[in-house]
């Protein structure tokens, strides 16, 4: 018996080995081989670092090996196609992908990491429904950062062989969002905090009654959540700063 986390683990931590492998074999020390390194292999260190200060719950769970090997070790190395296609191609990208792909990486590891040490820290003191933070306005940051990440590697392929497999563990995700959802309904909020928050996209809808109000005078106290417009940037005293201005012009 093993655990999904051993598997998980054992995956990233032969990915570093299999590209280097791969640039040997192939005789590829392009830019965009090291890039595909760096970016890959950047990430199944700070995953392994994550694993040891605030591991995941879920995947603690015990499994025969056999099955292991078949899943999840076998739909995660479905990754390394893009290693392989894009070094033994010899492929070169486009220069816009130098600069694409890592931000893509870099803004789905911040997602993700950020939101799993904010649920295993939050959820260590109260067992509640996160709302707030990196959950205000998507459900699911986590899976969003695995999107963008596993999507940077894509694109730092450069084929579309990797897009398909991305697409594969796409719908895995939906499955478990969708499934997570169902669980998290048990808690009286969930209706509230589903209708404002996107599953994964995050939502846009502006709060409060934002510059349309005209029931307030500009002498009114503000009240609580009125007078707020995307996450807390306009109010209503700038309303009245701007009413003053036109008055005295």
């Amino acid at each position: 018996m093993v655990t999904v986390n051993w598997i998980i683990n054992a995956h990233k931590i032969l990915v570093t080995p299999i590209v280097l492998a791969l640039m040997w074999y192939f005789h590829d020390w392009n830019t965009a081989a090291f890039l595909y390194l760096g970016l890959h292999g950047t990430y199944t260190v700070l995953w392994l670092v994550k694993q040891s200060v605030f591991a995941d719950k879920r995947f603690a769970q015990p499994i025969p090996l056999r099955i292991a090997v078949f899943t999840p070790f076998l739909p995660l190395m479905a990754y390394m196609i893009g290693p392989y296609l894009l070094i033994s191609e010899h492929t070169v990208p486009p220069n816009w992908v130098f600069a694409v792909a890592p931000f893509l990486c870099l803004a789905g590891v911040f997602l993700h990491y950020v939101s799993d040490a904010q649920k295993f820290f939050v959820l260590q003191l109260h067992k509640k429904l996160i709302e707030d933070g990196l959950f205000a306005r998507t459900r699911n940051p986590n899976y969003l950062g695995e999107v963008l990440i596993y999507g940077s590697f894509a694109l730092a392929s450069w084929h579309w062989q990797p897009a398909l497999v991305l697409a594969g563990w796409f719908l895995y995700f939906v499955r478990n969002m969708r499934r997570k959802d169902r669980a998290m309904s048990r808690h009286p909020e969930f209706a509230a905090y589903k209708d404002r928050t996107g599953m994964l996209l995050p939502s846009l809808r502006i709060r409060g009654t934002a510059l349309t109000t005209t029931h307030q005078t500009p002498d009114s106290p503000l009240q609580p959540d009125q007078g707020w417009v995307t996450g807390g940037f306009v109010r209503d005293p700038v309303r009245k700063v701007c009413r003053q201005f036109i008055q005295i012009r």
